[in-house]
C-alpha cells in the first residue's frame, strides 16, 4: 500500500480519501488566479477569502440543507384567504444574504459600492459568481435575474429611477412587504407560456393600457422563476405588439397584485430555488420601452443571463472535477494511487482541458462586456460569442460532471457528496435562457445580418491562435458558408467557433501546452464521444497537476 495515512483520520486505513472540503477554491485554481492577476490586490484578497468559504464545511452544509429543505408553496391561509407565498429553508436565506452582500445581484451597475472594480466590473463579478457556483447554484438564479433586469429597465428611465436604488442595495430583505418599503429587492422573470415555450411571440398574455406607462395584465406563465421576487419582468401582448413589463408582486398598499401561484415545479435540479406556474388577472405592470418593443427590450436582459449560464456551468464543472482529482489522489487501486493509473490519468486530463477552455471562454466573454463600449473588437466578440459560449459551456457540463462522478465510483453516486447536486444542476443552464438550438439560431441571426462582426471576431482568434490560426479560421469560414445554405448545420458552426475561441484564449493566457493539447484533440482530432482519448504525446500527468495542483 503506497497511500499516505493521516493519524487523525479514522477512515485513512480503509482507503477512503478525505472529503474535498477546506481546500481554497480560488488559490487551488491556477487558471482563475491567472485570469484575475491584473485585478487590484483588494479584489484578489476578497476572492481568496471567498474561495476558502465555498469549500468550508459550514458553507457545504448550507448548500446541502437548502437543497434538501426545498421551497414550499402556501396558496391559502387558515381563513381561506389567498397567501401566494413561498417559504424557504433558513439555509437559502443565509446563502442569499452572503451573495447579495458581495453584490452578485448589482455590482456591475454600482461603481460607487465597488470602486476597486472600475473598468473590470463584469470580470470581477464573474470571478465571484464562478466561485459561488461551485458551492450552490440555485440561489444564483434570482441574483442573475435581478442583475440583468436593470438592462431592461433602462428602456424606461422613470421605472429605473424608482427601482434601481432598491436593486443596488446589498442588504438582503426577505420580508413580504411592498418593494418600496424594503431595504432591497430581487427581480424574477416570466416569459414562458404553455402554448409557446421558446416561441415567445406566440404568448397570449394580454396587456391593456390604463394610463401612461401603466398596463393591466391578464394571462398565465408556465414558468415563473423565483416567485418570491419583489417584481417580475414579463412579456405580454399590447394592441401595438409584444410589450415588456415590470410587474410588482405586491401593490403599494401591501395587497396582492393579482398573481395566483398554481404550483411549484418539481424540478430535476435547481431544487433550492422555486419555479412556479402562475395565473393572473387585473395585474398592474410598468411598461419598459415601446409597447411593441418587448422582445428587443428583454433581449438586453437575456444577454447578461446567458453570460451567467456559461460561468455557472464552468464553475460546477471545475468543482466536480476538482473533487474527482482529489479522490483519485487519495485512493489506492491495484497497488498504486488511482490518479497514477494511466487510463485514469488520461480521463482526468482530458476533462481538465474542457474545463480550462470553458472557464477561459466564459471569462473572455465577461472581459468583452467590460470593454465593448470602447472597442470594436470586444463589441463584436460580445455579440457573436455570447450565444456560442452559452451553448458550449452549458452543453458539455452534464456529460463532464457525469464522467467525474464515475471517476469517484459508487460513492460519487450518493447525495452526501456535492457532485450529485452538481450533476442534477447542470442541465438547467443549457435549457434556461435559450436551449442549444435557440443559441445556434441566434448565431445565424447575426450571420444573416452580415459577416462583418464574424470577420472581426475571426481576426482576433487568428491572432491569438498563432500558427494554428489560418487553418482554423478557414474551417470556420467553411462552416459559415455551409450555414448560409443549410440552417440545419448551425450547431456545427457554433461548436467549431467555441472550440477555436477556447483554444485562442488559452494561448492568449500563455497556457501553450494546455492549448496545444486542447486544439489538437478537439479541432484536429478524429471523432470522439467520451473522455480519455488523449494521445500519449500529451503529458496527462502534467495537465492534471498543472490545472489541479496537489494540496500541500
Amino acid at each position: 500500500m503506497t497511500q499516505a495515512t493521516r493519524t487523525d483520520d479514522p477512515f485513512a486505513d480503509l482507503n477512503q480519501p478525505s472529503l474535498w472540503t477546506g481546500i481554497n477554491a480560488y488559490r487551488s485554481d491556477p487558471l482563475i488566479v491567472d485570469l484575475t492577476s491584473g485585478l487590484p490586490r483588494s479584489i484578489r484578497e476578497e476572492l481568496e477569502q471567498h474561495g476558502r468559504f465555498v469549500t468550508s464545511h459550514e458553507a457545504q452544509e448550507l448548500a446541502r440543507m437548502a437543497n434538501q429543505g426545498t421551497p414550499q408553496l402556501r396558496t391559502h391561509g387558515p381563513r381561506g384567504e389567498r397567501l401566494d407565498v413561498v417559504e424557504f429553508h433558513p439555509a437559502w436565506h443565509a446563502l442569499m444574504r452572503r451573495s447579495m452582500a458581495m453584490g452578485l445581484h448589482s455590482s456591475i451597475w454600482d461603481a460607487q459600492a465597488d470602486p476597486e472594480a472600475k473598468g473590470h466590473s463584469h470580470k470581477v463579478r464573474a470571478a465571484r459568481f464562478y466561485l459561488t457556483a461551485q458551492l450552490e447554484c440555485g440561489h444564483l438564479c434570482p441574483l442573475t435575474m435581478t442583475s440583468a433586469s436593470v438592462a431592461a429597465m433602462m428602456a424606461s428611465p422613470a421605472v429605473q429611477k424608482d427601482w434601481a436604488p432598491k436593486i443596488l442595495s446589498r442588504k438582503y430583505d426577505s420580508s413580504n412587504k411592498p418593494a418600496m418599503q424594503k431595504s432591497a429587492v430581487t427581480i424574477g422573470m416570466g416569459m414562458t407560456e404553455k402554448q409557446g415555450g421558446t416561441d415567445v411571440r406566440a404568448n397570449r398574455t394580454s396587456a391593456d393600457k390604463v394610463s401612461d406607462g401603466i398596463y393591466r395584465l391578464s394571462g398565465h406563465k408556465w414558468f415563473m422563476s423565483a416567485p418570491m421576487s419583489d417584481a417580475f419582468i414579463m412579456l405580454a401582448q399590447t394592441k401595438d405588439g409584444m410589450g415588456c413589463f415590470l410587474v410588482p408582486r405586491l401593490l403599494e398598499d401591501g395587497s396582492a397584485n393579482g398573481l395566483h401561484f398554481q404550483r411549484l415545479k418539481d424540478k430535476l435540479g435547481n431544487r433550492s430555488n422555486a419555479s412556479s406556474e402562475v395565473e393572473f388577472t387585473d395585474t398592474f405592470g410598468f411598461l419598459l420601452g415601446a409597447p411593441d418593443g418587448g422582445i428587443r427590450t428583454i433581449l438586453d436582459m437575456v444577454t447578461l443571463t446567458r453570460l451567467d449560464c456559461a460561468l455557472a456551468s464552468a464553475g460546477i464543472m471545475r468543482a466536480s472535477l476538482a473533487e474527482a482529482v482529489h479522490h483519485a489522489r487519495g485512493r489506492s487501486v491495484f497497488g498504486k494511487m488511482l490518479v497514477n493509473q494511466p487510463i485514469m490519468t488520461r480521463v482526468l486530463a482530458d476533462m481538465a482541458l474542457d474545463v480550462a477552455a470553458a472557464t477561459a471562454l466564459a471569462f473572455r466573454l465577461a472581459e468583452a462586456f467590460d470593454k465593448a463600449s470602447g472597442s470594436t473588437e470586444d463589441a463584436a466578440y460580445a455579440r457573436v460569442m455570447t450565444p456560442v459560449a452559452k451553448y458550449w459551456c452549458c452543453k458539455i457540463a452534464p456529460a463532464l460532471i457525469y464522467e467525474a462522478m464515475e471517476c469517484i465510483g459508487g460513492s460519487g453516486y450518493i447525495e452526501e457528496r456535492p457532485i450529485a447536486r452538481h450533476y442534477r444542476e447542470a442541465p438547467v443552464n443549457a435549457i434556461w435562457e435559450g436551449s442549444g438550438n435557440v443559441m445556434a439560431l441566434d448565431v445565424l441571426r447575426v450571420l444573416n445580418r452580415g459577416k462583418d462582426l464574424f470577420e472581426t471576431v475571426f481576426a482576433g482568434l487568428a491572432r491569438d491562435l498563432g500558427p494554428a490560426g489560418k487553418k482554423t479560421i478557414d474551417v470556420l469560414r467553411a462552416a459559415m458558408a455551409l450555414c448560409e445554405q443549410d440552417e440545419g448545420a448551425a450547431r456545427l458552426l457554433v461548436e467549431q467557433m467555441a472550440l477555436a475561441a477556447g483554444a485562442a484564449e488559452l494561448y492568449r493566457l500563455g497556457a501553450g501546452k494546455i492549448a496545444d493539447a486542447f486544439i489538437e484533440t478537439r479541432l484536429a482530432g478524429g471523432w470522439r464521444a467520451t473522455y480519455g482519448m488523449l494521445d500519449s504525446r500529451f503529458d496527462a500527468s502534467y495537465i492534471v497537476d498543472l490545472l489541479y495542483p496537489p494540496a500541500t
